[in-house]
């Protein structure tokens, strides 16, 4: 039994955190907030035989960039384990991870969310995508890895997380573009725990009133400000960043901020990608990254 999964790489541009429940379920914390998927990001491969001597009953490999940790995904395959009885068999994993890992990029939660489509598919157990959606959300939340990237990845496009929580229970207004190109460049990772720790009062006063503004003129011009303003005002911008954000600005080019990482991301008309890439190329200690949206979000990828 084998099979493989895809799910896009998430960047949110400014977001409102929703960490308390009376009912105190993972299902229900979460984000609200507006973001986009592109066309990098997760693919993961479950390959499943009997089991034999050996003394776990998986093994978790990556290629491509590394992850640190491998709790996210073995959550997600525990949670699969009690939906049978598979104690015979042997779950080899395999992520194949196409974007930094730490740079707000949403790496843990694609991770989540291809492992769990591939599971969901290799193990026959046939549950609603939802089902397969919280899963994977309630292994970020739980992990302390993310809030809202699973229920935006889970659909795809440039979204607006309008309620908070997994999939079928938060839910997102997805926003039509013109076809535009995505480019980012990353210089370094940051702590997403260490942050909503820190910043949760001052990112939730603003985050709030921007998914209001964002809605009424769902434009990915003023989605570029509003991140901006966000990374400004919760006080994110190191002198590398700001550089580089005034050197756009003088180019007419606007930007995001991706939260959290020290990654800045301009969505623009495909004309002025070789403008864009020509000023990031000053930047040879940041990784480069170029893409467009990912409309479709997390799927099964059949050969």
């Amino acid at each position: 039994m084998e099979a493989t999964a895809f799910c896009p790489a998430h960047i949110t541009g400014f977001f409102k955190a929703h960490l308390d429940d009376t009912q105190n379920s993972l299902e229900n914390l979460g984000s609200m907030g507006a973001g986009f998927s592109i066309k990098q990001g997760v693919t993961t491969r479950v390959k499943i035989d009997t089991r034999d001597n050996q003394e776990s009953n998986f093994r978790i490999i990556t290629k491509g960039y590394q992850s640190d940790k491998t709790d996210v995904s073995e959550f997600v395959l525990n949670k699969f384990l009690k939906l049978g009885k598979f104690s015979n068999k042997f779950f080899d994993i395999e992520h194949e991870i196409s974007i930094p890992v730490g740079y707000g990029l949403g790496s843990s939660g694609a991770v989540a969310l291809s492992l769990s489509f591939a599971l969901d598919q290799a193990l026959e157990t046939k549950l609603e995508k939802t089902i397969i959606g919280q899963i994977a959300h309630n292994a970020e939340v739980n992990c302390k890895t993310g809030l809202g990237d699973v229920l935006a990845s889970f659909h795809g496009g440039f979204e607006i997380r309008v309620k908070p929580g997994a999939p079928g229970i938060g839910s997102v207004e997805k926003i039509m573009t013109e076809k535009i190109s995505i480019i980012m460049i990353c210089f370094s990772p940051i702590s997403t725990n260490k942050f909503i720790r820190e910043y949760l009062s001052q990112i939730n006063g603003l985050g709030g009133k921007m998914v209001n503004r964002l809605l009424e003129s769902k434009n990915y011009e003023h989605f570029q400000d509003m991140s901006l303003e966000f990374a400004k005002y919760v006080d994110i911008m190191t002198p590398r960043m700001q550089k580089l954000v005034n050197e756009l600005f003088e180019n007419n080019i606007k930007c995001g901020i991706a939260f959290f990482g020290e990654t800045i991301f301009s969505m623009i008309p495909k004309e002025d990608e070789n403008k864009v890439l020509k000023i990031l190329q000053k930047y040879p200690d940041g990784i480069i990254i170029k893409s467009e949206l990912d409309d479709n979000g997390a799927r099964v990828l059949y050969n």
